[in-house]
C-alpha cells in the first residue's frame, strides 16, 4: 500500500496485521482520485472510516487543504497517526462513532465513506450526511460498498451521482448542489 502521487508519492503505508481493517485495494483508490482529481486541491476532506488513513494521506498529498480522519477504533487510529508520520504530514485524528460525529462535523469539500462492509451504516450514515448538510456547495461524498449493496436516494440539495463498479467493489457519488 503506497501514496500513489503528489508530495508523499511513493511512500508506503503500514497496514494493519489482521483482518480487522480492509484498507481500499490500489485499484480502487486510483479509481477513485480518477473521480475526483480536480475536487482534491485545496479542499478540505473527511476520512470516516479511516481505517489505515489512505484515503485521507492520499488527498493531502495531492494537495487537500485538510483532512479529518475519524475511526472508532484505537488500533486504527493509532495506524492512521504512524503513516501521517511516515508521510511527514499533521491531521486532526479523532476517535468517534463516525454518525454521531456528523452531527457536529462541519462542512467539508469531500468526503470518503468507507464503512465494514455488511453492518448497514450506509444508510445510517448518508442519512446522517444529508440531515445535517455536511456538504460546501458543490461538495462530494464517495462511497466504497459492495457492488450489490443498495444506496439510498438523496434529499436536495443532494443528488445521487454516478455509481462506478470494479470487480466486487462499487464507488457511489453523491453531489451537494451549488446554490
Amino acid at each position: 500500500m503506497r501514496v500513489i502521487t503528489g508530495t508523499a508519492r511513493g511512500r508506503k503505508l503500514l497496514e494493519p496485521r489482521d483482518m480487522s481493517v480492509r484498507p481500499t485495494t490500489d485499484m480502487v483508490k486510483e479509481a477513485i482520485f480518477s473521480i475526483v482529481q480536480f475536487d482534491v486541491p485545496g479542499r478540505r476532506v473527511l476520512d470516516l472510516f479511516a481505517g489505515t488513513g489512505q484515503l485521507g494521506i492520499e488527498a493531502l498529498s495531492r494537495g487537500a487543504r485538510e483532512c479529518v480522519f475519524v475511526d472508532s477504533s484505537p488500533a486504527s487510529l493509532a495506524l492512521v497517526r504512524k503513516n501521517l508520520e511516515i508521510c511527514g504530514m499533521q491531521a486532526p485524528v479523532i476517535r468517534a462513532d463516525a454518525a454521531s460525529y456528523l452531527e457536529h462535523a462541519g462542512r467539508f469539500d469531500l468526503v470518503f465513506v468507507d464503512p465494514p462492509y455488511h453492518d448497514g451504516l450506509y444508510d445510517k450514515i448518508l442519512q446522517n450526511a444529508f440531515r445535517f448538510d455536511i456538504l460546501n456547495d458543490g461538495g462530494i461524498i464517495v462511497v466504497e460498498s459492495m457492488r450489490d449493496e443498495p444506496m439510498p436516494e438523496a434529499p436536495a440539495p443532494y443528488e445521487l451521482g454516478r455509481v462506478y463498479r470494479y470487480g466486487k467493489i462499487s464507488l457511489t457519488t453523491y453531489r451537494r448542489s451549488v446554490t
